[in-house]
Order: structure tokens, then C-alpha cells, then sequence
């Protein structure tokens, strides 16, 4: 059985940005597990969860709402990320790594969300 949101792109790029995130904050220090990379956790699964929400609700309108909780959640993480980055957690490389997927997923899920209020 496949549901519908598993038929997204926008969703499929969401879980590589939480894979992406959980395998680089492996790295953080101990210290830091229910900390920074708690937050930054669960906001990256936030954005794929929400987006699978929003399908399964009835309205057009509504389905945005979650899209922009989606995307307030992506916008969390990339916050996150610079103040990781400024503590020295996270290479430049990685930096770039997470920011340059959270604009792919940032540009998609705009886009998304503008279909869903022209529909």
C-alpha cells in the first residue's frame, strides 16, 4: 500500500534532509543529545511528518497550513545549523551540506504550497 504523500517529491527530499541531519549531528558532543541535537532532530522530522499530514486533510487551505508549519520547522533547523556551526559542531563542509539541502526542500515546498492555493 503506498499513501499518497509517499508519492511526493517534496516529501521524499524531506526525509533525505532528516537523514541528513540525524547523521550529522551524530557528531555533536554527549553533552548536547538533549540539547542542539534534540532540537535540531525533531524539527527535521517535523517538516516530512507535517507535509504528510497536510495530504491527509481535506482542504486545500488546510493542506497549506502544513505545508507552512513544514516549512517553519525547516527554517528552525537552519537556524540551528549556523549556531552549531558558530560552536564549532559542524566543518563548514557540513554546514553547507545542510544548508544547501534545506534549499532545495525550501524552494520545493514553496512551490507546493503554491499549487495547493491556486487548486
Amino acid at each position: 500500500m503506498t499513501f499518497r504523500f509517499e508519492k511526493l517529491d517534496v516529501w521524499h527530499k524531506a526525509i533525505e534532509f532528516a537523514e541528513i541531519v540525524y547523521q550529522l549531528t551524530k557528531g555533536f558532543p554527549a553533552d548536547e543529545r538533549f540539547g542542539l541535537t534534540n532540537q535540531m532532530r525533531r524539527a527535521a522530522v517535523s517538516i516530512s511528518s507535517n507535509i504528510a499530514e497536510g495530504i491527509g486533510r481535506s482542504t486545500a487551505k488546510e493542506k497549506a497550513r502544513f505545508v507552512e508549519i513544514a516549512y517553519g520547522s525547516l527554517l528552525e533547523v537552519v537556524s540551528q545549523t549556523h549556531l552549531a556551526r558558530r560552536l564549532q559542531m559542524l566543518t563548514s563542509d557540513q554546514f553547507e551540506q545542510i544548508t544547501s539541502v534545506a534549499d532545495d526542500v525550501a524552494r520545493m515546498l514553496s512551490g507546493f504550497r503554491n499549487s495547493l492555493n491556486e487548486g
